[in-house]
């Protein structure tokens, strides 16, 4: 009989790679479509006149509807299954870039980011439940590689974004095609995820072996026996889990929605080098992630968030006080390496929390998370306004310690 109880076969080993496979390409389209957009930020502040707080104002729509999504997709993926949540947010996901490309005023373009955000925070629950079921029936950590397929995503639409702005194509031309390609190329490579007979991951996470990715210095002592203590240390590690969340995606954020706009005006470089910023932290983060698995089990993830907490700090303040656009582009893709497991290691630690169901814990701590990003922006872009962005892009940098601080949080 299977471990999974109910279930009288466990998938095999060639279904799970391939549900490996389809899960990374979700991480990776839905990514590639945001950048995709990140890209042409400075052109679309230009386009529609738009000051910095008003830029700010409108980037807020994508992390509103993100917010607001994450909270329901728990629900939905524990009633129709990760794998459909995931496909059909992912490709409307991918079809709503029509809309900011057809902004014509502020208030459109946050409508057109609000869905956006939402489609996004839809996929984003769906398939983090997605890799944790699979990491759970292969018996070893594989979230930091799927992750590796977000950052690889980034870097994708980053550089296409760029090239795109380097060559005067509109973003109403380029957002159109790649909505187009993403949405067909997400619909054929998601085909493979795992069905609700095969996705435990409305199941509290303790009823399948996690993956041990600790040292025996990262072991935490097993929560007190008895249904309740079991339930409030989980639920205490949940909030802990979403505070690194938080700190984290506040610095991804302002990277991705600012750093083109502090090299394109700050530092006064051109179009095409505005998105490389953005394309460095993308680029530092898909190898650190595709490492991860292998660092994390070798170091303990409370170690490695530890270290790569120092290392972003570092960086972010190197892409701030230099005066060289491309060194300023080498300080966020440091920045971009001190993050890159913490989103993977954080999600994974949530989906495998003994007494929590790990949907639900996902959907909370990726909410929490997302303030991060509701946040970030628009405070950053209001501080900017009365500062400078210089100033407004130091929070992220005092922020990454924080998750030196809480790192425990993580141990297995």
């Amino acid at each position: 009989m299977s471990a999974l109880g109910e279930r009288a076969e466990t998938p095999s080993v060639a279904r799970l790679r391939r549900a490996r496979f389809a899960a990374l390409f979700v991480f990776f389209a839905f990514s590639a479509a945001v950048a995709d957009f990140l890209a042409r930020i400075p052109q679309f502040k230009e386009d529609l006149d738009l000051d910095d707080a008003q830029l700010g104002l409108a980037l807020l729509g994508s992390p509103v509807g993100a917010l607001v999504a994450v909270q329901l997709a728990g629900t939905a993926a524990g009633r129709w299954g990760s794998r459909r949540v995931a496909r059909v947010s992912v490709i409307g996901g991918c079809l709503s870039l029509l809309l900011p490309a057809f902004a014509w005023d502020l208030p459109s373009l946050a409508v057109g980011l609000l869905v956006l955000g939402g489609l996004m925070g839809f996929t984003d629950v769906a398939a983090n439940a997605q890799g944790v079921a699979i990491e759970q029936q292969l018996r070893r950590p594989i979230m930091n590689s799927l992750h590796g397929g977000y950052s690889l995503g980034g870097l994708f639409g980053a550089l296409i974004g760029s090239g795109a702005a380097a060559l005067g194509i509109t973003p109403r031309v380029h957002l159109s095609i790649m909505a187009g390609v993403l949405a067909v190329a997400v619909w054929v490579g998601s085909r493979a995820l795992l069905g609700p007979a095969d996705d435990p991951h409305v199941r509290a996470p303790e009823t399948v072996p996690a993956p041990d990715t600790s040292t025996d210095a990262d072991r935490a002592p097993a929560p007190a026996e008895g249904g309740l203590g079991r339930l409030l240390a989980g639920y205490r590690a949940v909030v802990l889990l979403a505070l690194i969340g938080l700190c984290s995606f506040v610095g991804e954020g302002a990277v991705a929605d600012w750093s083109g706009v502090h090299l394109r005006e700050t530092l006064d470089s051109s179009a095409g080098v505005a998105g490389l910023g953005f394309a460095g932290m993308s680029v530092a983060m898909a190898a650190g992630r595709f490492a991860g698995d292998h660092v994390v089990e070798r170091f303990g993830p409370v170690r490695v968030l530890r270290v790569g907490a120092l290392i972003a700090a570092l960086g972010m303040t190197i892409a701030l006080v230099t005066p060289w656009p491309a060194v300023s582009v080498l300080g966020f893709t440091l920045f971009g390496i001190g993050v890159a497991p913490v989103a993977p290691v954080t999600f994974s630690a949530a989906g495998n929390t003994p007494g929590v169901p790990a949907a639900w814990a996902i959907s909370r701590v990726t909410g929490i998370a997302y303030i991060g990003l509701l946040a970030g922006p628009p405070v950053i872009g209001f501080i900017a306004h009365h500062t400078s962005l210089t100033t407004a892009l130091a929070i992220p940098a005092v922020l990454v310690a924080v998750i030196a601080l809480t790192a425990g949080a993580v141990r297995r």
